[in-house]
């Protein structure tokens, strides 16, 4: 419910009920036509604010409140009729404009502005009516365009717009505010007075002007606004008695100065505060302010006043220059001069003080003086008086202005009074001095600006009155010294009027279009005064300063051609004319004045009269060309070609002007001209070249072929320059100059054939008509498109003709073709023309008219597919061509720009259905009907036709979508019945290709996605033997659907991080379906954004995928292995040499120098083994030598990694509940890293925890960052193992090649212990996997998370359990005082059926026959996890002996229940699982001892002595081989450290699997040649287990060696000071001591079990033979 206040209810039109109701309101059309035009700008103008496009949202307020407005108007009512007709224009005129520029469609009107409806305008009126508007629109904006040049880029006069709002002093007396611009460094006015006068009581004098003063201060030049400082000054004259006294009798209305206000307005503020500051010598004002806005419009007086009507109107005072702007336009008369009073001194006479001097000054005989813009001319002036003041200084300037007729018999007057302050004397005081001057000398010119020092007379009343007594005295004192020069004598005044001894001093200055100082010019523009000194005066011309020749600019013209004109008959001056004409245009020509072009043009086309100048200028300049041999004439000549464009523009208009004149001498004189400058061409001249040279540039100028083709507008006869055409403009000179010349040609020729010609002239227009298709038809002349207007004329006649017929009209007009060959003709012909017509003639804004050619275009191909139906889809005169036609055709009518209903507002959008309906449903109904039509044709268009049918079907419009989609079905359909393979892999190689091209052109959306996939599916899974594939398809295409707009909606995003993301996506889709095509160009996106980013080591890796595709061969690279700006023909060898080189470049610059000599190396390789290139070799090594220098000696920065988790349901989807590592730039940090990354997501929220977030965190709506520092775990690369490398070998690996990352948080357990806090201090460690290694082809990577099956988890189970109990048993042998519990519990776990925490659950869950039915691919890991439970059997082995060894009298029980089970368990599964034996190394020879070492005897070991006797041993897990050489030093070797753990890898390459019979238990061997080493096996018997060697303690390592007769066992580690021995059960031992840093060599040495930390390759394979069975090998190592 809303208050009745608020609502005015509408008188409105109903139409229709229900769903079609329909209600027009009563409103004029123009005012509903502006509700839906201001609802339209509306939607614009919201997107100019959200966009922050400051300047359009202005534009476009200023013109929707304008709108606003004017609708306020008429909507009032109140309105009269004219006042209505012409508010009617002006919303018309503004609504049009605004649409242009806009971008919005151009609206049709008739006469009285109403819009035109299509249904009831003939197609032809509705074109018509588009040209005038659009003329007329076009003609706005060009006027508007010149306008804002004007204002910002040409603009060369300024006005400053000045408005007095208040004036606050208290004077008690009337007052004068004269206000002018001022220049404080050059100490001069700029402008003249803007006079206020104010009242007495604070007022103005005109009381209804109150806070409203305007004044305009114009012609203000740019230069003017450059000035260092520029003031607005206000000078306060008090109108009163001499002093400020009361009493009635003083003498009144005396001019006293009084303050003055000053501020600098360099800036030009737009509003500000002056401050009165008074004079010392008068009444001073604390509270006194005067208020003003000040602003800056370009443009002179017209201009601000069409542009500003509202700021400049009748009641605003204009204030002039004193001075010239810099453009003196023609017909911009003025004829003002400034008069200043400048000072005077005076002879106080008989009185004893000074005088108190008033000025007066008259001009006579008019009343010309204005001492202030904004009142009426006085007929004298009184100036200001200064009290007592023997030298007084007015610096006082009014303008006196007279009529230029006037100025002859003028001169100003000066008086001087002294003036009393008591009332009764002043009365009586009469002027004491007189003195005057001349405005015009007596050589005509005017008085000379500046300073002139007057001579005073003494004042008789009666004489002074008559100026014949006094005019002929001389005026002034250097009248006085120039007579004195010319007499000789000096000056003795004997006149009636005496002289004074008084002094003053006056300056003008003369701003006047009319009148000038120079005598020269003066002499010309009153030649006709003096025709005896023409020939002086053209002359003399050329010697005038410029600047006063472009002041005169208009005059001095028109006194040329006048003489040129008036002495037609004779030839005299003619030449001396030229010549001076010449030198004017060149003058303009110069830089210093190019901006008087405007005027000289203005001159030319408004303003010019001379209409023979045509026969004088071709006259002379055809004299000059036929002599240009001559030396005076070659200079003369050079000059006229340069000045060539503006005589051209004088002599077409002269013929314009004459156009009664016989064409025959004007084409006479033009041929006699032109024939000129073919002889000049062709003369051998060795002065001339700069002549030619300049020629050639003119005459390829196309303005300047414009101009001289107005010769042949001139002409009666058309046909008599057909040749002239042929060959001057069409054959002869650029294309681009026939695009000009060519609408000039049609133009003439529609002129000659249209109806109303008078006479036309048939035969000229068909052979000029001939010469131009001739011209145009030649190969080496550029095909032009005839003019578009002419082909918009056509097209309407066209479509009118179109909307005329009916069917009955098509089904003649095909029944009068003969054959069906024309049939086919006609449509070919039709289909192409329509296509290319469709939308591509008329402008983008005439919707209306292309709407009407697009309805008519529609009905025309429905009638044509009747015809396709009838006549061609019969096997026998199927027509391919035809009908591929016709699909593109209605294809591009559906999908063309103008149909697009989503592009456009509700409003529009709602009046185009209400009108014309949504035409693309049609047709697309119609295409769906034609393609199910061809039957057995289908396959002809697979695949040329799915790239147009995606384009059908990406339509936005739901039902055609769903009417369409079905085609890519039977598409499918149909290739799979006709193809050999019974497949559709053609349609969907192009549907992937095109489709790929369609969304990232910006076609599709998720509706789409959905639709496709659903459609597609329904199909699909109803046909018999496309349910699988098909369903495939269309899950593979919603897929890519997916990963494609992902990739368009990113693609504009401002983080590059995000578009290398959706790239990656997208190309890794491409990659899986191996289109390479696709992906190669997705791979150079993604190195193109790497490249923008400086990320050279991703963008190398990137282009690395690239060569991986290629082969080092020869064969030629297919199309599309070669990148997208390859033009060249590449073999696949050269194409990789040439990536290869690409990717050592940006290697080289992301300082990846290891990576680089890698793919060097290949590189060389295959430079000096196969391409035998050794020059490239060389460079190549050469590099690889500078790489190696770089890794050792180069600054290189490591890396920071960085991992990110997004949590929240408002990321993208792929970042939503994700976790990446990042690898950082260089030495950036980790602060840096997350302000990127906000910046990014400036609505996210950083955590503070690095725990993994809980459910209420990732999903949620908002956004969170988690980023923490990570550590790259080293993994050694297998040549660098247990050698000595330099540390800046290794640091590469630190920060590279590295995929495993580790994250250490601390945290406390327990009470935290006081004395100690390290005490309850632990550490959790997390590692991160990424999905790839870096650096890779981003720099960013998802954390891998792995689901491991139960098979795997009960394969990683049973390996850790045989490490645990293989190290356990060792701890144990190695210990003896360890308790026995440990392994008891562990033994029992195992071996005891009532327990069975073994194998058992395996069995029974993963050895059956439906599980691995089920599973084949398990197989390989089924046999894993028989090998590790056999595995377990000799390590439970080894367990239970050393359990009985060291088992007590309590535990006797459990250890005989212990070898009882062990017994059944190792029956069982060496029964089904093998036998493996665990085995060790003997070596090929032993180590000679250098020195025994003895220690206590239970620790004694031999390493010296030879093997009497081999016992058995039960496993040696850790040995290294001796040095070749134990005296050879080498460079500094990084040290080892072996961890003490055994894994299970290492466990299964020293087992030995073979066959027992039932129920063995007895001992198998290995052997081994003669090379390997020598094996020994252990099964029933278990001896003393080997202690483990290596405790590593802080700084110092413990060495751990045992002996055994027959193996040696040895360790080296540095520094060997800090090394102690331990030794166990035996007596002697001798041990070597290796130098420091003395590495040692392998190569000699067999090595024994080998463990993860020490290179190496397996030397125990696993073997397993099965009771019963053939021998076969299984799995070899882990």
């Amino acid at each position: 419910i809303f208050p009745a206040s608020y609502i005015h209810l509408k008188e409105a039109a109903v139409e229709g009920i229900g769903q079609q109701e329909i209600i027009i309101p009563a409103d004029i059309p123009l005012v509903q036509e502006l509700g839906a035009t201001l609802r339209e700008w509306a939607q614009i103008w919201h997107k100019f604010f959200v966009t922050n496009k400051t300047t359009q949202f202005r534009s476009l307020q200023q013109m929707a409140y304008s709108l606003i407005e004017y609708r306020s108007q008429i909507v009032s009512g109140t309105l009269p009729k004219d006042d209505l007709v012409e508010l009617k224009k002006k919303v018309t005129a503004k609504i049009d404009y605004g649409n242009r520029i806009l971008g919005l469609d151009l609206v049709v009107r008739d006469e009285a502005g109403n819009t035109l409806d299509p249904d009831w305008t003939s197609t032809v009126t509705l074109f018509r009516a588009h040209e005038t508007a659009s003329r007329s629109v076009d003609d706005r904006i060009q006027e508007e365009k010149m306008r804002r040049q004007t204002l910002f880029s040409t603009v060369h006069t300024y006005s400053l717009l000045m408005n007095l709002k208040n004036f606050v002093c208290n004077i008690g007396e009337d007052a004068e505010l004269l206000m002018s611009l001022y220049d404080p460094d050059q100490s001069e006015f700029i402008s003249e007075n803007f006079l206020v006068r104010w009242d007495s009581m604070g007022m103005p004098k005109e009381i209804e002007k109150l806070n409203n003063l305007p004044a305009l201060f114009t012609d203000l030049s740019s230069s003017d606004l450059m000035r260092q400082r520029l003031f607005l000054v206000c000078q306060i004259i008090r109108v009163g008695s001499m002093e400020l006294k009361e009493g009635k009798k003083h003498t009144g209305g005396l001019r006293r100065p009084f303050g003055v206000a000053v501020m600098d307005i360099t800036d030009k503020s737009p509003g500000c505060v002056l401050t009165v500051s008074a004079s010392l010598n008068f009444v001073a004002c604390l509270l006194a302010g005067l208020f003003v806005t000040l602003k800056l419009l370009p443009g002179d007086l017209a201009q601000v006043r069409k542009d500003y009507p509202h700021f400049v109107d009748r009641s605003t005072a204009i204030v002039r220059k004193m001075g010239f702007p810099e453009i003196i336009l023609p017909g911009n008369v003025r004829n003002d001069i400034y008069v200043t009073l400048l000072q005077g001194e005076f002879d106080r006479g008989k009185k004893k003080t000074p005088k108190n001097v008033e000025v007066i000054l008259s001009v006579h005989d008019d009343e010309a003086i204005f001492p202030g813009a904004g009142y009426d001319g006085i007929t004298e002036y009184k100036s200001v008086i200064y009290y007592q003041v023997k030298q007084p200084c007015w610096n006082e300037t009014v303008k006196v202005t007279i009529p230029i007729e006037d100025v002859c018999r003028c001169h100003l007057r000066v008086m001087f009074r002294h003036r009393s302050s008591q009332d009764s004397r002043d009365k009586s005081e009469k002027p004491f001095g007189m003195a005057f001057v001349r405005l015009m000398r007596g050589d005509g010119t005017t008085l000379k600006d500046g300073r002139h020092e007057l001579i005073v007379y003494k004042v008789d009343v009666k004489k002074v009155e008559d100026a014949k007594v006094y005019l002929t005295l001389p005026a002034t004192w250097a009248e006085v010294e120039e007579k004195e020069k010319q007499t000789g004598k000096q000056f003795h005044h004997s006149g009636v009027i005496p002289v004074t001894k008084d002094s003053f001093q006056l300056a003008t200055l003369t701003c006047s279009t009319k009148l000038t100082q120079n005598v020269d010019l003066l002499g010309l523009l009153n030649w006709r005064s003096n025709p005896e000194d023409l020939d002086q005066s053209l002359q003399r011309l050329m010697e005038v300063e410029g600047g006063e020749i472009v002041k005169f600019l208009q005059d001095t013209l028109d006194a040329l051609f006048n003489i040129m004109m008036e002495t037609s008959e004779k030839d005299t001056y003619d030449t001396l004319v030229f010549n001076a004409l010449v030198f004017i245009i060149t003058l303009i020509g110069d830089i210093k004045f190019q901006h008087f072009n405007p005027v000289l043009e203005t001159y030319i086309n408004k303003h010019f009269s001379a209409t023979l100048a045509y026969m004088k200028l071709t006259r002379v300049l055809n004299y000059y060309v036929g002599h240009a041999e001559e030396p005076v004439l070659t200079e003369r000549l050079y000059a006229a070609l340069k000045a060539l464009k503006y005589l051209f523009r004088f002599i077409v208009q002269s013929r314009v002007l004459y156009l009664r004149y016989d064409g025959d001498a004007f084409f006479n004189s033009i041929r006699t001209l032109f024939l000129s400058f073919n002889t000049l061409m062709d003369r051998p001249l060795d002065e001339g070249v700069k002549i030619k040279v300049s020629w050639r540039k003119i005459v390829s100028s196309s303005c300047f072929l414009i101009y001289l083709f107005h010769f042949i507008l001139l002409v009666k006869s058309v046909c008599s320059y057909q040749a002239f055409v042929s060959r001057v403009f069409l054959c002869s000179v650029a294309a681009d100059c026939r695009d000009v010349l060519l609408p000039l040609v049609t133009d003439q020729l529609s002129g000659q054939l249209d109806d109303h010609s008078c006479k036309p002239d048939h035969e000229a227009c068909v052979q000029l008509l001939s010469t131009v298709l001739d011209n145009l038809d030649r190969k080496d002349v550029v095909r032009i498109m005839a003019s578009p207007l002419l082909q918009g004329h056509y097209l309407a006649c066209m479509t009118a003709i179109l909307k005329q017929m009916d069917d009955m009209h098509y089904a003649h007009y095909i029944s009068t073709f003969k054959t069906r060959q024309d049939i086919i003709d006609f449509l070919m012909e039709t289909f192409i023309m329509f296509k290319d017509l469709m939308g591509n003639v008329f402008p983008a804004d005439w919707m209306i008219m292309n709407l009407v050619q697009m309805q008519v275009f529609l009905r025309a191909i429905n009638q044509y597919s009747d015809v396709l139906n009838m006549y061609f889809l019969d096997q026998a005169h199927f027509e391919l061509q035809l009908w591929n036609n016709y699909f593109h055709l209605t294809v591009a009518f559906l999908t063309h720009k103008t149909l697009q209903l989503e592009s456009f507002s509700q409003e529009k959008r709602n009046k185009i259905l209400n009108k014309y309906g949504d035409m693309r449903k049609t047709v697309g109904f119609k295409i769906r009907d034609m393609w199910y039509n061809l039957g057995p044709h289908k396959m002809k268009f697979i695949p040329a036709m799915v790239g147009p049918m995606l384009e059908v079907t990406l339509v936005p419009e739901p039902e055609l979508r769903k009417a369409t989609i079905p085609i890519f079905f039977d598409m499918m359909q149909c290739e799979h019945n006709f193809s050999p393979g019974r497949t559709f892999e053609t349609f969907e190689n192009e549907l992937i290709t095109k489709l790929d091209q369609e969304v990232e052109g910006g076609r599709g959306d998720e509706q789409y996605k959905v639709l496709l996939e659903k459609t597609l599916l329904e199909h699909c899974r109803r046909h018999r033997y496309l349910s699988q594939s098909g369903e495939e398809l269309a899950l593979l295409l919603s897929s890519l659907l997916e990963n494609l707009l992902a990739y368009r909606t990113i693609t504009h995003d401002e983080s590059p991080e995000h578009r290398m993301s959706c790239t990656v996506n997208v190309l890794n889709f491409y990659k899986e379906k191996k289109r390479e095509d696709i992906y190669i160009r997705y791979l150079y996106k993604l190195r193109d954004l790497h490249l923008d980013c400086e990320n050279y080591t991703e963008a190398a890796y990137t282009l690395l995928l690239h060569a991986e595709l290629l082969e080092w061969s020869d064969k030629p690279c297919a199309p599309h292995l070669i990148p997208r700006d390859g033009d060249h023909v590449w073999t696949q060898q050269e194409l990789k040499e040439r990536l290869f080189q690409e990717i050592i470049c940006y290697l080289d610059k992301g300082k990846m120098w290891e990576k680089a000599i890698e793919l060097g190396k290949q590189l060389a390789k295959m430079h000096e083994s196969h391409m035998f290139d050794f020059m490239e070799l060389s460079q190549l090594l050469k590099k690889q030598a500078k790489f190696y220098e770089n890794i050792m000696h180069a600054m290189r920065p490591q890396p920071e990694y960085f991992a990110v988790g997004y949590y929240g349901l408002g990321f993208p989807s792929f970042l939503r509940n994700k976790m990446f590592i990042y690898r950082g730039k260089e030495y950036e940090w980790l602060e840096d890293f997350s302000l990127k990354l906000l910046s990014q997501f400036p609505n996210a929220t950083r955590m503070t925890s690095t725990a993994p977030p809980g459910d209420n965190i990732s999903n949620s709506p908002a956004q969170h960052i988690q980023s923490f520092t990570v550590k790259p775990v080293l993994t050694v690369p297998q040549q660098f193992k247990d050698k000595g490398v330099p540390e800046q070998i290794l640091n590469y690996y630190r920060t590279n090649e590295v995929d495993q990352f580790q994250y250490s948080r601390p945290f406390r357990k327990g009470e935290k212990d006081p004395d100690n806090e390290f005490a309850t201090m632990w550490i959790e460690r997390t590692t991160y996997i990424s999905a790839y290694r870096f650096p890779g082809i981003l720099k960013w990577f998802e954390v891998k998370s792995e689901e491991i099956s139960p098979l795997e988890n009960a394969v990683e189970t049973m390996e850790m359990a045989n490490e645990k109990l293989s190290n356990l048993v060792q701890q144990q042998a190695c210990d003896r005082s360890l308790s026995i519990n440990p392994l008891s519990m562990m033994l029992s776990g195992i071996v005891d059926p009532a327990v069975m925490g073994g194998f058992s659950n395996y069995e029974k869950a993963f050895f059956t026959d439906t599980y691995i039915q089920e599973h084949p691919e398990d197989h390989e890991r089924i046999e894993v996890l028989k090998q590790l439970i056999a595995l377990q059997i000799p390590l439970l082995a080894d367990g239970i002996h050393i359990h009985g060894e060291k088992t007590t009298e309590q535990l006797k029980p459990l250890h005989n229940r212990l070898v009882t089970c062990f017994a059944d368990l190792r029956e069982k599964v060496e029964k089904h699982y093998g036998v493996i034996t665990l085995v060790r190394c003997q070596p090929r020879n032993s180590i000679q001892c250098t020195r025994p070492v003895r220690r206590k005897p239970e620790f004694s070991l031999s390493l010296c002595s030879s093997p009497a006797k081999t016992p058995p041993m039960m496993l040696n897990p850790i040995c290294v081989s001796q040095p070749c050489s134990l005296t050879e030093r080498k460079k500094s070797r990084v040290g080892s450290v072996v961890m003490p753990y055994i894994l299970s890898s290492t466990l299964r390459r020293m087992s030995t699997v073979s066959t027992l019979s039932n129920a063995s238990s007895g001992l198998s061997s290995g052997s081994a040649s003669s090379d390997g080493p020598s094996c020994i096996s252990s099964q029933e018997s278990v001896f003393p287990p080997l202690p483990l060697p290596l405790v590593f303690l802080s700084h110092r390592l413990l060495l751990c060696c045992h002996h055994h007769t027959g193996c040696s066992v040895f360790f080296f580690f540095y520094p060997f000071a800090q090394i102690t021995s331990c030794f166990h059960d035996y007596t002697s031992f001798s041990f070597i001591f290796l130098p420091l840093f003395s590495p040692p060599d392998y190569s000699q040495t067999v090595p024994c079990c080998p463990v993860p930390a020490i290179a190496g390759p397996p030397c125990f394979p696993a073997q397993r033979r099965t009771t019963g069975s053939p021998e076969r090998t299984g799995r070899s190592g882990a």
